[in-house]
Formats: structure tokens, C-alpha cells, sequence
């Protein structure tokens, strides 16, 4: 009998209109499915031998026990190779139902010799049918079913030329042989739906996942297509506005110089708080350039966690408020990424706690090392936020701070560097008990030194 493994060709079985190319992924998630189909056989196999064995012990039924035995230990034999090319071949739908095919042709063999048509167990042709419907394409489903109603045809056509059950032996009267067969319909029923719940709930769970990685890397896309917008938008105000304020910044100096001596203190103060402005403006304008931009051609290196926390810390305006806890595990681990865009974004969560805690109270700062992996948590002792205002952390220009502290930038490119780098950023908060940000990003190998 066939299947497979449903749950990694429901969600990147190709259909027949994609492109051919298969991506590295791809191939490796099509061997994974043919190593699920290869351990089913083995299952199938398990089970026919158990129940040839048992009939033929336990039932006034004479098999062909030299024939069975051959079938099955060629089934064995052609499993060990396909269990063998399935660890390096690039499986594709055409091959999944080539082996669905021989399977619906050996359980052919296998009830012509043991009863024909009248077996109870041509019941198992319904699993061949039901999985093609969930592992392949429709035009291979439709295939798959042809051949299942063929081979269950040609065992009628066969009985007639060659007789009714013309392979087995049997000793028993009517009565006898219809209960044998009614148990025969019940093992063969309850085999049936084993393997149809089986499967069906592996195909659920996998559909479930691959619905999760699709909505993830949805996000991700997201995240990335803001990010190149925030810093084609900052880039082009900066070009296109730096000449204007420039200008309104000189013709206001000139006409601070101008007014005379004894003009009144309002008009002073006016032009004063244009040319604030303006230079407001411009600071403004730079730090949309530089946060958005900030990890653009930037090189990675490799760097040790001690030395992100210190160039973090290098040049902060409060390090006597941040209490610095680094475990012993952590302190040799290092990874890699662009060195000024990780301090910056340390940097940022380290003043966002600071702002947020009491003027006289520190935030804290853990370093530790999971299994492969460096974790960075920065913890403050402020109000917390409210599940509303926790589930907006992160969005482009939102921001709980006064007007002038922040842009509300920092914490998405936190986030977006965090997932370039293929690790986590993740914030939580309750009201009254400050919050927890916390980066987690994987360790570097030895052979990560640096890249583009």
C-alpha cells in the first residue's frame, strides 16, 4: 500500500503549471517525503506477513506461502533501494506517484493470491486513492484512482478466465467462510482507518506549520518592504529638504545681523526660534537617514558578547544606571553582524529603559548563552505598558514618548536586524512591573569570520 509523507508534499508539492527549478529546501523537503512513503512501506510490509502468518495458522485457509514469500521479500529488496535513493535523489511528484502506482500494482498481486476480488482487504485500495487525493496533484489523484479501479477490475477478469479463489485452499463450508470474511472486512476496515486518521492529521499539523512559516516570512517581507520604503522616504526628505532649511536657516542669521540694535526682544526671539527650528529639522532629518540606513553596507564581523555590551555602552549618557550581568557561558561566545548597528540597537534599548525607570533606579542588563545561541534581555523598572500599547511596540513611527525624545524607528529596526541575522526580538511588559526586551541571535561557527 502507498503513502507518504503527507504532511511535507501537502505544503510544497509543486503544482504542474509552477516553474521546474527546485530550490535546495525544496529538494530536501521531497527526500523527507520519500523517506516517510520508504518507512511506511516497511510498515505494510510488517503487516502483510502478519497477516499471511495468522491465516494461515489460524484458519482452515491453504495460502501459496512460496509465492507470498517472494512477493514479499522482493517488496523488501525494492524498499531497501528506495530507501537509498530517496537520500539523494531530488523527488518530484512524477516519482511519488510512479511508487504510488507500484504500489497499487502489488496489492493487486497480493489479493489475486490470496482470494481475488472476494478478499476483504481490497478495502486498502481506498487508502492508495485517499492519500493520492492529499499528497499529489489532481491530475496525478485522478491517475491513482484510475489504476486502483483497474487493478481491483482485472482481479474480476482474472477470477473469470482462471476461477473463483483459484490460488487458496480452503476446507471451510459457507457459514464458516463468511465468518472469516466478515472478520477479514472488520481487520481490513479498522487497518483502513488507522492509516487514513493517520495521515489526514499529519497533513493538518503540516498544513498548520506551513501556514505559520508562510504568515512569518509574510511579516518578514513586510518588515523589509517598510524598511526599504522608511529609508528611500528619509534619504529623498533629506536630499530634497536640505537646501530649503539651509536657506531659511542662512536668511534668518542674516536677518538676526540686519535688524538694528534697538529692535524689540519679540523679534529676536522670533528669528532665534526659526533657526531652532530648523536645525530641529535638519537633527530630525539625520537621524530618519541614519537609523534607516544604518546597517546598509555596513560589513559583518565577528565580535565577542563582551564587546557588544561595551561598545554599547561606549558613549551612552547613563552607564552608572545599568547594572551589567553577563554569565560565565556567555562571556567567550560571539557572533556575527554588522558591529555598529548591534551596539546602536543595544544602545536604543538600553536608553528606552532608562527613560522609562525612576530617575534614581537602574535597569538591568543579562547577557547568557543558550544552546547555541546569545541572549541579550534589558529589563527596566518603569510603569509597564498595557496590552494595547504592547502589541503596537514596534511599528514604524509609533511611540509612547513626548514629542522630541524619539521617532519611534528604534524598535523595528531592532526587530528587522534581529531576523536579518536569523535570530529573535521579542518585548514583554506588565502594567506596574516594568518591561523586558530581550535579543536573541545564534552563535558564530569558526568559519564565520566575516561577510559582505
Amino acid at each position: 500500500m502507498a503513502a507518504g509523507d503527507l504532511g511535507a508534499a501537502a505544503g510544497t508539492a509543486p503544482h504542474p503549471n509552477r516553474a521546474p527549478a527546485r530550490s535546495a529546501a525544496g529538494d530536501e523537503r521531497g527526500r523527507l517525503n520519500l523517506s516517510w512513503l520508504v518507512q511506511l512501506h516497511w510498515w505494510a510490509i510488517l503487516g502483510q506477513a502478519t497477516i499471511v502468518v495468522g491465516a494461515q495458522s489460524w484458519t482452515h485457509i491453504g495460502l501459496p506461502m512460496g509465492t507470498l514469500v517472494a512477493v514479499m521479500v522482493l517488496e523488501v529488496i525494492a524498499n531497501i533501494v528506495l530507501g537509498a535513493w530517496a537520500r539523494r535523489a531530488q523527488v518530484t511528484d512524477r516519482d511519488i506517484a510512479l511508487v504510488m502506482l507500484i504500489d497499487a500494482a502489488v496489492l493487486t498481486v497480493l489479493l489475486d493470491l490470496t482470494g481475488g476480488a472476494s478478499n476483504p482487504f481490497s478495502t486498502l485500495y481506498l487508502v492508495n486513492v485517499a492519500l493520492a487525493a492529499v499528497l499529489l496533484p489532481a491530475a496525478w489523484s485522478w491517475l491513482l484512482m484510475a489504476a486502483s479501479l483497474a487493478g481491483f477490475a482485472s482481479l474480476f477478469v482474472h477470477e473469470h478466465f482462471a476461477g473463483v479463489s483459484h490460488h487458496i485452499r480452503t476446507h471451510m463450508d459457507h457459514a464458516q467462510t463468511m465468518a472469516a470474511h466478515l472478520r477479514g472486512m472488520w481487520v481490513a476496515f479498522a487497518l483502513a482507518a488507522v492509516f487514513v486518521v493517520f495521515f489526514v492529521q499529519r497533513v493538518t499539523r503540516a498544513l498548520a506549520a506551513r501556514e505559520g512559516e508562510l504568515q512569518a516570512a509574510r511579516f518578514q517581507a513586510q518588515r523589509r518592504e517598510k524598511l526599504a520604503s522608511l529609508a528611500t522616504l528619509a534619504a529623498g526628505a533629506a536630499h530634497e529638504l536640505s537646501t530649503p532649511l539651509s536657506t531659511i536657516a542662512v536668511v534668518a542669521k542674516e536677518l538676526q545681523r540686519a535688524i538694528p540694535a534697538d529692535a524689540s526682544s519679540e523679534l529676536h526671539d522670533d528669528l532665534q526660534l526659526v533657526r531652532d527650528q530648523v536645525a530641529r529639522c535638519r537633527e530630525i532629518l539625520d537621524r530618519m537617514a541614519a537609523h534607516a540606513g544604518e546597517n546598509v553596507g555596513e560589513p559583518f564581523a565577528q565580535m565577542r558578547a563582551r564587546d557588544w555590551v561595551d561598545a554599547a555602552l561606549d558613549g551612552f549618557r547613563w552607564p552608572q544606571r545599568v547594572d551589567v550581568r553577563i554569565d560565565p557561558s556567555a562571556e567567550a561566545a560571539s557572533l556575527v553582524g554588522p558591529q555598529r548597528g548591534l551596539a546602536e540597537a543595544l544602545r536604543g534599548l538600553l536608553k528606552n529603559a532608562v527613560q522609562a525607570s525612576p530617575p534614581d533606579a537602574s535597569v538591568t542588563l543579562l547577557v547568557t548563552a543558550p544552546p547555541g545561541r546569545i541572549q541579550v534581555t534589558v529589563r527596566d523598572r518603569g510603569r509597564g505598558m498595557t496590552p494595547d500599547v504592547l502589541s503596537r511596540v514596534g511599528e514604524p513611527f509609533f511611540t509612547t514618548k513626548v514629542p522630541g525624545e524619539g521617532m519611534g524607528l528604534g524598535l523595528f529596526l531592532t526587530r528587522a536586524l534581529a531576523e536579518q541575522l536569523g535570530g529573535e526580538f521579542n518585548i514583554t511588559s506588565t502594567p506596574g512591573d516594568g518591561t523586558e526586551a530581550r535579543i536573541e541571535l545564534p552563535v558564530s561557527t569558526a568559519g564565520e569570520r566575516s561577510s559582505p
